[in-house]
């Protein structure tokens, strides 16, 4: 095969660096758009929820399957029809005349999206060599950082100034610019699967076993006062389980499995997958809370909120080639150890910082060190997973990071909305005996704000209607006292869940791989 030239790879770097950061933003992007949607669409934000949810489902339970197609036939071929298809699908959904049809061509984008995330660090691993690969995937580790964490910039902005298709159309210029420079500059893999079979059983059962765990969570989240136990949460996710097992009982004994379950004994990736998880269920998830804390408490606009979180973002910008550099030199292990301490304390800060009159002067600090955990983790955790593997496993090993990347998002949205609404509820049905009014009267209204929950609580108690009503002042001292209990719970839960981490971590990860099976033979 023709060697690369320097610039030709730093080229496909950029590429495969817009494939990441669209599918990734697209991921988030909408929420801001829902309320001008509801509007266009004349609907409700039940019935929008799809939207989001087709796109979160479909690109988690295709990111394996999609990884293991590049693996086998040519990641460069895949990653470029994935993006094909989501630049298509894009377009779809910008001019959709329907909600159904916009549901539909989600889920066809999230297809896309799922192609391009998941064999984007198997490409880079495989253009670049030595010290080079650590920059470039840490430069990757940056857009990821970056993307993930922009949506409310993005999207406040495409929406406040061109409407809601807005948010789909401009995949379609960038889209096209990356096939371009994918097509010319992206050197091609070899083709692993020439001689194997697809695993179509092991696609099959992991698609399903996926599906109807994260459906479970999404249906959860949704009905937060179902229990546990009731039979259309558990079903769904126990079911899932069981499907997952059956999985890995197929994967061991096929001949050409899906998945090398083998990957798994190896204490080092454990502990990658393990920090995938917890920068979804910590960081990432907790984005969702501080969004609504800033827009729906604090008062910000979506652009306003969108820029102060820069506080987040910006520092992957920088710190992704930071630590690609720093990865050469130090321990990926303990750097990425510190890290997450470091993004622990924020959110502790987080936590401390939360009162009736918070404002982005105090979570600032907070939000700084959060964003250095996750500006720096994100690329040294692509270098890290990378090291030790076949180079017939690196699409596969980039889809699980993300796999579990983002099922600990769901994970965490859900677990952090439970800890929020408890704490929430808890401290409406203590204080909100002390009101004087009518036991009927404060019973209605406080059904009314534990079934609108914390985020639209606030809506409720600040209404015109109760601003009328002569206890109306006190009650929204209670409410906003709740809430802000159930936010610093969350921002506790959080800062845990990044300690334990980090923890984790330490005690798995190793600090040098031998990756003697990194360097791909060319042919």
């Amino acid at each position: 095969m023709k060697k690369q030239t320097n610039a030709a790879r730093w080229i496909a770097l950029t590429a495969m660096g817009l494939g990441v950061f669209m599918g990734l933003l697209d991921v988030t992007v909408v929420n801001v758009a829902l309320p001008t949607m509801a509007k266009g669409f004349k609907t409700t934000f039940t019935d929008l929820q799809w939207v989001l949810n087709a796109y979160t489902l479909i690109y988690a339970v295709t990111l394996m399957i999609m990884s293991k197609l590049g693996d086998m036939y040519g990641r460069k071929k895949i990653f470029l029809g994935s993006m094909i298809l989501f630049v298509i699908a894009s377009a779809i959904n910008g001019m959709a005349p329907s909600l159904l049809i916009l549901d539909i061509s989600r889920g066809v984008q999230a297809i896309g999206g799922a192609g391009m995330m998941s064999l984007s660090m198997a490409l880079v691993a495989s253009n670049f060599e030595g010290k080079e690969r650590g920059l470039a995937l840490g430069i990757l580790g940056s857009i990821i950082g970056v993307s993930s964490a922009s949506g409310p910039l993005i999207g406040g902005y495409l929406v406040e100034h061109f409407g809601w298709p807005a948010i789909f159309y401009v995949n379609v210029p960038f889209g096209i610019l990356a096939v371009i420079l994918t097509l010319f500059y992206v050197r091609e893999t070899p083709s692993y699967g020439k001689n194997h079979k697809i695993d179509l059983a092991g696609m099959l059962l992991s698609a399903i076993g996926l599906f109807a765990i994260i459906y479970g969570l999404i249906v959860k989240e949704g009905h937060p006062h179902w229990a546990w136990t009731d039979g259309r949460v558990s079903g769904l996710i126990i079911g899932g389980v069981v499907v997952m097992i059956f999985f890995v009982f197929v994967e061991m004994r096929v001949e050409d499995p899906m998945i090398d379950i083998k990957m798994f004994k190896r204490p080092h990736f454990l502990g990658t997958i393990l920090i995938a998880f917890a920068l979804g269920s910590g960081i990432y998830a907790y984005n969702a809370f501080l969004t609504a804390l800033m827009q729906n408490y604090i008062g910000y606009s979506a652009v306003q909120t969108g820029v102060r979180q820069l506080a987040i973002s910006a520092w992957s910008l920088f710190l992704g080639p930071v630590a690609g550099i720093l990865s050469s030199r130090y321990s990926k292990k303990w750097m990425i150890v510190w890290s997450m301490f470091v993004g622990g304390a924020g959110f502790l800060l987080m936590a401390n910082s939360i009162s009736p009159t918070v404002t982005f002067v105090e979570l600032w600090p907070g939000m700084v060190l959060m964003g250095i955990a996750n500006g720096m983790v994100n690329p040294l955790l692509n270098t890290a997973g990378m090291e030790g593997t076949l180079p017939q496993d690196m699409g596969m090993v980039s889809g699980l990071l993300n796999v579990f990347r983002q099922f600990g998002t769901t994970v965490g949205v859900v677990g952090l909305g439970l800890i929020q609404d408890a704490q929430y509820e808890n401290h409406l049905n203590g204080h909100m005996p002390s009101l004087e009014m009518p036991t009927k009267v404060m019973s209605n209204i406080k059904d009314a704000l534990i079934n609108a929950g914390p985020f639209s609580g606030h809506t409720i108690a600040f209404s015109d209607r109760m601003a009328r009503a002569p206890f109306a002042r006190a009650l929204q001292k209670i409410v906003i006292h709740a809430y802000d209990n159930g936010m610093a719970a969350v921002a506790v839960t959080s800062g845990v869940i990044v300690i334990v981490g980090g923890v984790g971590a330490a005690l798995l990860m190793k600090n040098h791989v031998d990756s003697v099976h990194l360097e791909v033979k060319q042919k």
